[in-house]
C-alpha cells in the first residue's frame, strides 16, 4: 500500500473544497494506505476545537493522522490544549521527513 502526505492550508471556513482534502485522506486511509493530513497557514483554524473539527475527529478515528503545524497554530493564537480531538502538533519539519520517507504529497 501506499504512504501519502496531504497539506492542507486553505481553512473550511472560506473554501468549500477543503472538504474534498478530507475526504481523499479518508478514502486513502480505508483503503488501507498510510495517510498524514498536515494542517498549515489558515489550514489549523478548524484544529481548535469548534463546529468544524468534528471532520478532524472523524479522520482521526479513521485511521489518518491529522497533525498541525505548531507555529501556524501560535501565529492564530490557537492553545495546544485547546486541539480537537485526533489533532496533534508538529514541526514543520515533518513534512521534509515524510518527503525524504517518499511519500507521495498532495498540497491543497
Amino acid at each position: 500500500m501506499g504512504r501519502y502526505l496531504l497539506v492542507e492550508s486553505r481553512d473550511p471556513f472560506d473554501s468549500a473544497d477543503v472538504q474534498n482534502a478530507y475526504d481523499l485522506a479518508s478514502d486513502l486511509a480505508r483503503d488501507g494506505h498510510e495517510v498524514t493530513l498536515f494542517l498549515v497557514q489558515n489550514g489549523v483554524l478548524p484544529a481548535r476545537w469548534s463546529g468544524k473539527s468534528a471532520s478532524l475527529a472523524a479522520l482521526s478515528d479513521a485511521g489518518v493522522e491529522v497533525l498541525a503545524d505548531d507555529f501556524s497554530l501560535r501565529e492564530r493564537g490557537i492553545a495546544l490544549e485547546r486541539l480537537a480531538r485526533g489533532v496533534a502538533p508538529a514541526p514543520l519539519e515533518v513534512v521534509v521527513d515524510h518527503l525524504a520517507d517518499g511519500r507521495k504529497v498532495i498540497w491543497h
